[in-house]
């Protein structure tokens, strides 16, 4: 119901003469993010001198970079609740996996899981314009949060959808990527390595929100990874796309990152009882031509003999001083006839490492997208999930920056290929490196066959691949794999457990002192509180949980002591009596579970009597 906008239509024109003088700002009139003109580069466009204006500097910035740090610096009140009819081995597997927006799931995680993450692998939402990008709410309230849970509409959908036309095509994506990454670096250990799959529309900027978040010095290498096996004649330009890329960054700079392949040393030996020890011989032939490197052609003459080995076309690999060195010390090799080529000994005391580089910057390993798609379908019977990551690539990843005991975690977890390719490692060199999954439950397209096989959301899909992933592992191996943990407790992202109960006298009557007498919601069970008090107190999700009844009471012991608790009501002197005695690291009860004012007078002095040292806590 309107004509065209002239205004846009211009910037359109500008922007096809000189791309650089339009960028993404805040409209002061309507407060929303656009396309504008930058006059001051136009401006320096258009003239032959240097047009003065603000001070030069080097920076990275976008409108809203600045609540994007604030974002993932802010607390959030939240709880991820134990789902047990969805998980697998629950009481045993030492994998999770997290159903929620992953940037309130990071923050939950992150003070037990500080500098405890090897690798993260995450396969990012491209910006397509098609693809579905977080809507993040800078100054959001609690009750807000609540509505808000999970970030979706009414219908279940995410909240925005990220296309060219909209204004800010990338500050969106930046704004999404940029706290998540932030939260994500801190619970990398310190010699953590993390890899991040991108394609060519926001590479760039990836690169550099990573340099800013991770550091410079800290960038390991981008990968060139072949996705695609046969040509893309989708593209205008004529060009056939068929690479995508992965960056990686470790997390302090210094170290060696991949483990490389083992360095063959059959060839060392020491016929001539040399005691520097085993050798091997090196060509000292160069790899310049006469015209490049003068100083390496000359003739090269045994001094003990006089023979002249004359000098090869490509000239030596050592100057004169470097090689009169070298025959001082009794490194060269000398053949017996002028046609013969003197080589360098090379002693295996001198090797600065066991292995060789094991990666190189472009994968061509025949392992592509159709690979992982063929993949899925064979476990799940059907074409579930659109754009997969093969097991193998990520596998490969694995094998070269991972222990076996190391947790790996990523956080847009999809059709869950970082836990599958976890599981196959481990059952092929018998590690025991435990994943973490984070996903949000987007839901399924209604028409899509996804939907209608019975996979309401991602998640789902996600959760039904580790199943069979697993199994079919075992049935694989099934000599070399019977202990092989192929389970993974589900936990639902959640607001608190706790009751709102800070109100100001205004705020309340006489009425409501009684309704606020507990401070638990009522929806919530014992199970849920336990695994609050894991995270606050430092005990992993994946942390071995033991049950006793004591007069009745369920009591908690977590990991063998270092957290033992009881949420039920009406806990008496015995009951607390039996969990001092069990000299537990931390003791938790609710504010409401003492049975009598006698009771609660006689906690902490059963507990200086039985377990001095026990911290107590009372939720």
């Amino acid at each position: 119901m309107q004509s065209t906008n002239g205004v846009q239509e211009n910037i359109e024109k500008i922007q096809q003469l000189f791309p650089d003088c339009v960028t993404e700002t805040i409209d002061e009139r309507t407060g929303e993010l656009v396309r504008k003109v930058d006059f001051e580069k136009l401006q320096q466009n258009l003239s032959d001198v240097i047009i003065s204006g603000r001070e030069e500097r080097y920076q990275f910035t976008w409108p809203d970079k600045k609540k994007a740090i604030l974002l993932a610096n802010s607390p959030v009140n939240a709880a991820l609740r134990p789902c047990r009819e969805e998980s697998v081995d629950f009481d045993n597997t030492q994998n999770l996996y997290i159903e929620g927006d992953n940037l309130d799931v990071l923050k939950c995680l992150k003070e037990t899981y500080l500098h405890k993450v090897k690798m993260i692998y995450i396969d990012l939402p491209y910006n397509t314009g098609n693809d579905f990008v977080y809507e993040d709410d800078f100054a959001e309230s609690s009750a807000e949060y609540l509505a808000n849970s999970g970030q979706f509409d009414e219908q279940g959908n995410r909240l925005v959808t990220n296309t060219e036309s909209n204004g800010r095509f990338h500050t969106d994506w930046l704004n999404m990527i940029y706290p998540r990454l932030k939260v994500a670096r801190d619970l990398l250990a310190d010699d953590g390595v993390i890899f991040i799959s991108i394609d060519d529309n926001e590479q760039e900027n990836l690169k550099r929100v990573c340099d800013e978040i991770f550091g410079e010095s800290n960038f390991v290498a981008c990968f060139i990874w072949k996705s695609r096996q046969n040509k893309d004649n989708r593209n205008i330009t004529g060009v056939s796309i068929d690479s995508e890329y992965i960056l990686c960054y470790s997390k302090k700079s210094g170290d060696r990152v991949f483990k490389g392949t083992e360095r063959k040393t059959e060839q060392y030996k020491n016929p001539d009882n040399d005691p520097r020890g085993p050798w091997t011989s090196a060509n000292m032939v160069g790899l310049a031509t006469k015209d490049a490197r003068p100083n390496l052609h000359y003739n090269l003459i045994n001094p003990q003999d006089g023979i002249n080995y004359g000098c090869p076309e490509k000239g030596w690999r050592y100057d004169k001083n470097s090689m009169t060195k070298l025959i001082e010390s009794e490194r060269v090799l000398w053949p017996d006839t002028p046609q013969g080529r003197p080589r360098r000994k090379v002693f295996l005391s001198e090797l600065s490492d066991d292995n060789l580089p094991g990666f190189s910057s472009i994968i061509e390993n025949g392992i592509f997208t159709n690979t992982a798609t063929k993949e899925i379908h064979a476990l799940l019977d059907g074409h579930w999930f659109d754009f997969p990551k093969p097991s193998l690539l990520v596998k490969d990843f694995l094998q070269q920056t991972t222990l076996s005991d190391s947790i790996i975690l990523d956080f847009f977890s999809g059709s869950a290929t970082t836990a599958h390719a976890v599981m196959q490692l481990n059952a092929e060199d018998g590690g025991n490196r435990k994943f973490i999954m984070v996903q949000l439950p987007e839901v399924t397209d209604e028409k899509s066959e996804a939907y209608k096989t019975g996979y309401k959301n991602i998640c789902e899909i996600g959760k039904e691949r580790i199943r069979r992933a697993g199994k079919k592992i075992k049935e694989d191996s099934s000599l070399t794999t019977q202990d092989l943990d192929t389970g993974f407790r589900v936990l639902k992202l959640d607001s608190s457990n706790m009751e709102d109960i800070y109100y100001t006298p205004k705020d309340i009557n006489q009425a409501d002192l009684f309704s606020l007498v507990d401070n638990v919601k009522p929806d919530r069970t014992a199970e849920d509180l336990l695994f609050q008090v894991m995270l606050e107190l430092g005990a992993t999700l994946d942390s071995k949980i033991a049950t006793e009844v004591v007069a009745g009471k369920t009591i908690y012991n977590v990991a063998d002591g270092y957290l033992v608790a009881c949420f039920d009501k009406n806990v008496t002197d015995e009951v607390v009596t039996a969990i001092a005695k069990m000299h537990p690291l931390y003791a938790v009860l609710r504010d409401t579970s003492m049975a009598n004012d006698s009771t609660a007078t006689n906690f902490e002095q059963i507990f200086k009597t039985y377990s001095p040292d026990t911290v107590t806590k009372i939720l």
